[in-house]
């Protein structure tokens, strides 16, 4: 393997410039997104305890209610048969 000499880098006040100008912008990007995340979140917070407050329905009767799936009881099941001792 050869060697050579180490290469030198010279840092320049615009490469500094240009830094900080990168550096700033993802910043208040990252910032602006925490915010919105904030916010949302605080939103569906509010949607919850609104749903919860007024119905005070259970955490399955919601989900049943979103999805449109309305159970219907079972009659006549297993513990009805054995009562007449059908199997």
């Amino acid at each position: 393997m050869l060697r050579r000499k180490p290469t030198r880098l010279e840092l320049k006040l615009d490469d500094i410039e240009e830094f900080e100008s990168i550096r700033k912008d993802l910043e208040s990007r990252k910032k602006q997104r925490e915010d919105a995340e904030v916010a949302a979140a605080g939103e569906e917070a509010a949607a919850a305890a609104i749903a919860l407050g007024a119905d005070h329905k259970s955490r399955e009767q919601i989900i049943n209610d979103r999805i449109g799936y309305k159970p219907q009881p079972k009659a006549g099941g297993r513990a009805a048969h054995f009562g007449t001792f059908e199997f």
